[in-house]
């Protein structure tokens, strides 16, 4: 299996640092934070891994390299423009498209269990199975609703062909961790000699593949997740891992590093 981590953001909320420093590799206790994903994948047998670029991109693959430090096998596709998460992933198509992956943003540390993730993707021969975490904000930031059986209802406002009752639904949040099929592309813009264009996954494909019948799924996850978008959540991360109070299953005792 192949993964791709998304890494093209310009960080805004971060700055001024990263208007120097890409956002991928601003330092979370000790490792830049594109280090924690990458570490997840690794600690489950993904070695082949895209990393998509934009601001400050050179730094990012002079910094990683080819991954052989911590023991990847990293591509790197590179945006002129800044493609979003689906213009992202479609330009990553030639990579991507031989077999079922997973996508996980830069920013986001979640201790995952990726192996039961991957079984039950696979068990409910699903298109896109999306990792959900509960959040009482969840209407505030755009809940994701899913039914008992974790199939996705109602996604943005969007709603599956297959209607189910109102008080049925969980609403849940995205994690910034999904694993997809290829078919995914098929809900993408078509082949053609254009440059691939900006476009959001949640905003356009997951609305279409929802109202169209394709099988979507939520994967609840109940264990530690945070997004590292502010120095408010980096800090607070960072002391969590210096006392202690947070262990992350996948460094293992003895994780590797990039030092640089």
């Amino acid at each position: 299996m192949k993964a791709m981590v998304l890494a093209a953001g310009y960080g805004q909320r971060l700055r001024p640092t990263t208007e120097t420093l890409p956002k991928a590799l601003v330092p979370v206790a000790g490792r830049p934070m594109i280090e924690y994903p990458l570490l997840l994948l690794r600690h489950y047998g993904i070695r082949e891994v895209i990393i998509n670029l934009h601001h400050l991109g050179d730094q990012i693959e002079t910094h990683l390299k080819d991954g052989k430090e911590l023991g990847l096998e990293i591509t790197y596709s590179k945006e002129k423009e800044l493609l979003d998460t689906g213009g992202g992933l479609l330009q990553a198509k030639p990579f991507l498209a031989d077999g079922t992956f997973i996508v996980i943003n830069c920013d986001v540390i979640i201790d995952l269990p990726l192996a039961t993730l991957i079984d039950e993707h696979r068990k409910r021969t699903a298109t896109g199975t999306l990792v959900l975490r509960p959040d009482p904000e969840a209407d505030h930031y755009g809940a994701i609703e899913i039914s008992p059986d974790s199939r996705i209802q109602r996604f943005l406002g969007y709603s599956a062909q297959e209607k189910r009752q109102e008080d049925s639904l969980t609403k849940l949040m995205f994690t910034g961790v999904q694993i997809l099929d290829p078919k995914v592309f098929e809900y993408m813009a078509p082949d053609t000699n254009q440059p691939v264009s900006k476009f959001g996954i949640t905003k356009i494909t997951y609305p279409k593949m929802l109202t169209r019948g394709e099988p979507l799924y939520g994967y609840r996850f109940n264990g530690y997740w945070q997004h590292l978008g502010t120095w408010k959540r980096i800090e607070e991360t960072a002391k969590k891992l210096a006392r202690g109070e947070m262990k992350l299953h996948f460094l293992g005792k003895n994780p590797n590093t990039i030092k640089g």
